[in-house]
Formats: C-alpha cells, sequence, structure tokens
C-alpha cells in the first residue's frame, strides 16, 4: 500500500529555518493551512504514528487525526547545544565552521549534531523495521531531517525537501 510522510506544520517564523532538532516549539496555528490537506484527510489510514514533539502532534490535531501512536524514534535530529536554535548564517560565524563541510553529509552531520550519523540513522531504520507498511496505509507526522533520512535508508531517489504541512507517498 503506502506510507505517507508529512511533514509538521509551520512554527512561529522567529523559529523557522534553524536548526531545532528536540525543541519542543508549538504549532503556529494562525499559520496552519489545514484546507490544503484535505485530500489528506480523506485517507483511511490503518495506522498513524508521529515523533512526540509538539510540532507534530499539535498537527495532527489540527487536522482531526486523534488516534495514533507517538514515537520518540521519529524526532529530528538532535543538534548540538551550541547550534540547537541557529540559523545557517549564525552557525556559518563560527570560528571552527569551514564550507568545506557543505560537501560532505557526513563531515556537516558531525559538524552540527550531537547525535551521530550511524545513530540517527539506526533508529529510524528500527522504526521502519518495526512498522509493517508494505500492505497498510500508515501515515507519519515527522521533521524535515527525519523524512530525508527515511527516504535515504529506503534507496529512494532524492525529492526535493518538504515545506511545512506537505506531504508525500511512498507506494509498495
Amino acid at each position: 500500500m503506502a506510507l505517507t510522510l508529512l511533514r509538521h506544520g509551520p512554527v512561529h517564523p522567529r523559529y523557522q529555518r534553524r536548526y531545532n532538532g528536540w525543541t519542543d516549539l508549538p504549532l503556529e496555528r494562525t499559520l496552519f493551512e489545514p484546507h490544503k490537506l484535505r485530500e489528506l484527510q480523506t485517507i483511511p489510514f490503518d495506522a498513524v504514528y508521529c515523533s512526540d514533539l509538539r510540532r507534530c502532534t499539535e498537527t495532527l490535531d489540527a487536522l482531526g487525526i486523534a488516534d495514533y501512536t507517538t514515537d520518540a524514534r521519529l524526532r529530528e535530529v538532535r543538534f548540538k547545544a551550541h547550534i540547537e536554535g541557529k540559523n545557517f548564517n549564525d552557525v556559518s560565524k563560527q570560528k571552527d565552521f569551514s564550507s568545506e563541510l557543505l560537501n560532505d553529509e557526513r563531515a556537516w552531520h558531525a559538524y552540527v549534531c550531537a547525535e551521530s550519523y550511524e545513530r540517527f540513522s539506526q533508529r529510524i531504520q528500527h522504526f521502519l523495521d518495526e512498522t509493517t507498511w508494505h500492505d497498510k496505509e500508515v501515515l507519519v507526522c515527522t521533521h524535515g531531517g527525519v523524512i530525508h533520512k527515511i527516504y535515504t535508508l529506503l534507496s529512494l531517489p532524492y525529492v526535493q525537501p518538504l515545506s511545512y504541512g506537505e506531504y508525500i507517498r511512498i507506494e509498495r
């Protein structure tokens, strides 16, 4: 059937385009447009999972989806304390920043993340391994980095990052 990946709705503009990781930010309901997700609301999902962070649970609540399971494995990657909450401009001004880091996904990950590349991959892979979605309709509400990691782990071709409140279906 299908695995539908939904990026949580928008957070307040002062938190957008930042490395928010595990910071538990609320959904900015005044910017959320649930009517754009009407099609998603018509799908009879067999299971719904989401990150345990508020921006994800509040997205599902705003859509009227009440029957979901939170899973901490679906949290965004954990950023280093001095990176968390910063934007790229802030990070690029740090003394040890090098633009060469941007050419190597693992090097960049090691620079900004407190959680290793391997650990992040493992926790997402464990979620995928334990979630039977090949013969079901499953919705996952999570974060941009997790969606990218799922694509990588499933060996799917790169897709443009989803904006807040956008989704993509992976059919198998």
